[in-house]
């Protein structure tokens, strides 16, 4: 009966955490701070506590961090963001930063 053999790779697997993104909601001088609220819990999960604290970044700030993501989950929050705001006719930016 002949041995098997087995053989043993050797295997280096070396991952790299991806790129994050901030999101940032930007101030204007339209859309309504209960938007900004409604986008903060709808779209991001915050709480009402949170959404009000960075609400009010946005307004007293000219900007606010909503989050820190991966770069497609930031892109689809942004596209979201966009989206919601056209059809609700408000100007409500959302940009995202390298972190």
């Amino acid at each position: 009966m002949a041995e098997k053999t087995i053989l043993k790779r050797e295997t280096n697997l070396d991952f790299n955490k991806p790129k994050m993104y901030k999101v940032i909601l930007l101030n204007d001088d339209y859309t309504t701070m209960d938007f900004v609220v409604e986008i903060l819990i709808t779209v991001f999960h915050k709480n009402a506590a949170d959404a009000t604290k960075i609400m009010l970044d946005v307004h007293q700030k000219g900007r606010g961090i909503v989050g820190v993501y991966t770069y497609d989950i930031a892109r689809t929050k942004i596209a979201l963001v966009e989206k919601m705001a056209t059809e609700r006719e408000f100007p409500l930016a959302a940009v995202m930063e390298p972190e």
